[in-house]
């Protein structure tokens, strides 16, 4: 009989197909609160993964509902994401949304690649 064996899904780069920017942003200048666009920091192709539809109930007690994954190409020293950049996602369905880099981690499945966990920001 033939042994079972698990076989983790892989990412590969053919699943990196939306366009992905991160950048910083600071204070604006004056009286006014808020803040504006700083610089563009890295741009690359990502894939985009949401809460699962299993996993649904569980965010919504979290509050992690509008949470996204991001997994892109290793960028070795080129950059490195932390919680003080924003992400921005070409893509219809996220338009003129922003992101805000909550967690960074490489991903367990392939070295290559890094999971970069982003929260909605309102």
């Amino acid at each position: 009989m033939r042994e079972f064996k698990y076989k983790p899904p892989r990412v590969h780069s053919g699943q990196l197909r939306t366009p992905t920017i991160f950048y910083e942003y600071e204070p604006n200048q004056g009286p006014e609160p808020g803040e504006q666009e700083k610089n563009v920091l890295y741009e690359c192709m990502a894939k985009i993964d949401e809460v699962w539809l299993k996993d649904v109930e569980l965010a919504k007690s979290n509050g992690t509902l509008s949470d996204i994954t991001i997994v892109i190409r290793d960028p070795l020293q080129d950059y490195i994401p932390t919680d003080k950049h924003y992400i921005s996602i070409d893509h219809p369905q996220y338009k003129n949304n922003r992101y805000n880099v909550k967690h960074v981690q490489p991903d367990p499945q392939n070295n290559r690649f890094i999971n970069v966990i982003a929260e909605l920001v309102t």
